[in-house]
């Protein structure tokens, strides 16, 4: 049975301190990945553990209010609590995810190599404003190397959205069209594993939803986390007062950061796509006055989001 296929699966998290909102340990029963969840405020508790000492993967996330997007520094170390001591300086981040192995297996190069793949990954993918100053550096891993590093970084990938970052979760409509997923006999075992990796999704594929009104046409699909606006839906630039506050703030938040750019006289375009919170709020963007986004939303059959989610 290939493992990257998605399946059940069985995650045990625990408290070390019995808070839950202080340390927590994931572990996917299977697998030799550890991850760890670390509020700041708790940092010592982590260095108090024996797993400080280890070599690691690292991602240090915080909010703020100047931008939409939480920040993310990824980072690899041979000594776990000497790297993020040396982070003390860093202001943005309020939680630090780290990876290691529950068997003392990961050696530098894992670590190395996760830490280019997760770096441009993120990148790709677009969730988090990436505060690393270069991408890593590739070093040279045998393919029997590469084929472990690639398993555990879909590993990773999964423990890392069961604690509510999905870092490497791609909101791009193309990373569900994984049901051709094809290689060929030259290319090396660890690549396949890279491509299957990079291909398949944890969810099954969407279903998509349309929004018709006037200058504005629209397409997304729901998700756990939101509605998804895809790019190149048209977003009608005339704002009716129904709109509200929050409407024209967020209009303009979008065309300041280049998300909406010029179609024409009375539409923009949205240049990439884009998570709102509720599917009103997308609707409220996309149709310039106030909607419900549960009956806005309808499929190719014509059923609101309404009838097909609730």
């Amino acid at each position: 049975m290939n493992p990257l296929i998605p399946s059940a699966k069985t995650i045990q998290i625990y408290l070390p301190k019995g808070n839950p909102r202080g340390l927590r340990l994931a572990e996917m029963t299977t697998r030799t990945v550890r991850l760890i969840e670390i509020p700041r405020i708790h940092i010592d508790d982590f260095f108090a553990m024996p797993d400080a000492n280890q070599v690691g993967l690292y991602f240090l996330i915080g909010d703020t209010d100047s931008v939409e997007k939480p920040f993310l520094y990824v980072g690899q170390t041979g000594d776990l609590k000497r790297r993020l001591n040396q982070h003390d300086d860093k202001d943005f981040w309020t939680r630090a995810f780290v990876m290691l192995s529950t068997n003392n297996s990961m050696t530098q190069t894992h670590a190395l190599y996760m830490e280019h793949k997760a770096i441009a990954t993120a990148i790709e993918v677009g969730r988090y404003e990436l505060k690393n100053g270069n991408n890593g550096n590739l070093p040279h891993t045998p393919e029997p190397l590469k084929a472990d590093c690639e398993e555990l970084f879909h590993t990773l990938d999964v423990l890392l959205s069961t604690l509510g970052q999905p870092i490497f979760e791609s909101l791009s409509i193309s990373r569900f069209n994984n049901k051709n997923v094809n290689t060929v006999a030259s290319v090396s075992h660890a690549n396949q594993v890279a491509i299957q990796t990079d291909k398949i999704s944890h969810y099954p594929e969407p279903i998509l939803f349309y929004c018709k009104a006037i200058d504005a046409e629209a397409k997304g699909y729901y998700n756990d986390d939101g509605f998804v606006v895809l790019a190149g839906s048209l977003v009608r630039k005339k704002q009716i007062n129904s709109v509200g506050k929050w409407g024209i703030r967020k209009q303009e938040e979008m065309i300041n950061s280049n998300l909406l750019v010029e179609y024409d006289s009375k539409s923009y375009k949205l240049k990439e796509d884009y998570l709102f919170k509720t599917p009103s709020g997308a609707a409220q963007i996309v149709t310039g006055r106030n909607a419900n986004g549960w009956l806005v939303w309808k499929n190719e059959a014509g059923q609101t989001l309404d009838s097909v989610y609730r």
